[in-house]
């Protein structure tokens, strides 16, 4: 019984030890000197099969060795997959490059190519392989996942660069002289109500705010539209948070608000005013609106308005955009924009530590679409042309 009890305590305390060989070895002194019955004792209380322990003592018996730090002999153990298939790498190349190249006869050309999808169509065609291999495979050929990358512009106007250069030193003069120069644009549009908002917030664990399944215009109380200034010199914004159409009207009345809130008592001796905007949208270098209500903005404030726009496709360089509305969208991140006085405090508190302060403001006016303004409206704006793309560049200055 002793002996029984020592055997049980002796497996126990050295096969969590040992290496696969070492276990067998020692698992077939053990059952030699048991004597008859001795391997099926053994491996009754170690858990293994009998050939192990049979295996063990052939190993015993035998004049075979094996390698310092080896525990199968050469050779054994599983072989590698390209082993197996030494053409399973162009197979996998052959069907990761098929769909990228559309090659309408591949299985994988119209679903996403997850290492799951691409292992299963492997073994489809006799290749046992797990999605683990495929993985580390690509991972060795140096593939990697991908996200889609926005850089086609589509056609590039031949006047694109020099427009940027003209516009620069347009910018550079102003700054020099002592006068306004602001960036302008519309932010995307925002359901106000219970809807989701893009982020993440900090809160207690398991208790995320709970908003709206599905974001249907029919459940929000109206639709906000962020028109944004922003003063490139003083690294100040406004926004102009209309309820009503976003028209050309709406865009200088923002325009207004900030000349009339934050620009005149920055600027008190400024006699011009210079704006750069995108060549689309309600300040648009086409919309007639546009240029009639600067117009009429200039009457008011004796300001000359030089307007600059960016070429067509860029709107991404406007400064506005990663300077301004990049942060107030960290700002209101993961939290529900639930009415207007939210996200007008929200935009109001926009800080960053480069100094952005952000002004904020509700306009409740009904700005009305579709409005026509007419040949004789447009020759008899005050408008003088710049000699360099006078369609991109231009000046509206006061009727006397």
């Amino acid at each position: 019984m002793r002996s029984l009890e020592g055997l049980v305590e002796r497996i126990s305390i050295m096969m969590p030890v040992l290496n696969e060989q070492q276990k067998r070895r020692m698992l077939a002194v053990e059952a030699k000197t048991l004597g008859h019955g001795g391997i099926k004792l053994v491996a009754e209380i170690a858990g293994v099969a009998k050939t192990t322990i049979i295996r063990g003592i052939k190993e015993l018996s035998s004049s075979s060795t094996f390698l310092v730090g080896k525990i199968r002999k050469k050779g054994g153990g599983r072989k590698k997959k390209e082993l197996q298939y030494p053409e399973l790498r162009t197979e996998l190349l052959n069907r990761i490059d098929s769909t990228t190249r559309g090659d309408p006869e591949s299985a994988l050309r119209w679903c996403s190519k997850s290492t799951r999808k691409i292992a299963a169509d492997l073994k489809e065609n006799g290749y046992n392989v797990s999605h683990v291999f495929v993985a580390e495979t690509l991972k060795e050929l140096d593939y990697s996942l991908q996200a889609n990358k926005k850089r086609h512009e589509g056609s590039k106007n031949p006047d694109r660069n020099a427009q940027f250069e003209h516009l620069h030193e347009k910018v550079k003069a102003f700054i020099r002289a002592g006068q306004p120069v602001i960036s302008i644009d519309t932010k995307k549009k925002e359901l106000i109500g219970n809807f989701k908002n893009n982020g993440q917030e900090y809160s207690p664990k398991a208790t995320p705010t709970e908003v709206n399944a599905y974001d249907f215009m029919s459940e929000a109380l109206c639709k906000a539209v962020p028109y944004g200034i922003y003063d490139i010199v003083r690294n100040e914004g406004w926004v102009n948070v209309g309820i009503s159409s976003d028209t050309a009207e709406f865009a200088v009345e923002s325009i207004k608000r900030w000349w009339n809130g934050l620009g005149k008592s920055s600027y008190p001796e400024a006699t011009q005013l210079m704006i750069t905007a995108d060549c689309g949208g309600n300040n648009g270098n086409r919309v007639r609106l546009f240029k009639r209500e600067l117009q009429q903005f200039a009457n008011d404030t004796g300001l000359s308005i030089s307007v600059s726009h960016f070429p067509p496709g860029t709107s991404k360089w406007n400064k506005i955009e990663h300077r301004l509305f990049s942060f107030i969208s960290k700002n209101w991140r993961g939290q529900p924009l639930l009415d207007l006085v939210t996200i007008v405090n929200l935009i109001g508190n926009t800080r960053t530590n480069a100094g952005l302060k952000v002004c904020c403001e509700l306009d409740e006016n009904i700005y009305e679409k579709g409005v026509v303004v007419s040949d004789e409206e447009i020759q008899n704006l005050n408008l003088t042309r710049d000699q360099f793309h006078g369609d991109w560049n231009y000046t509206i200055s006061p009727k006397k």
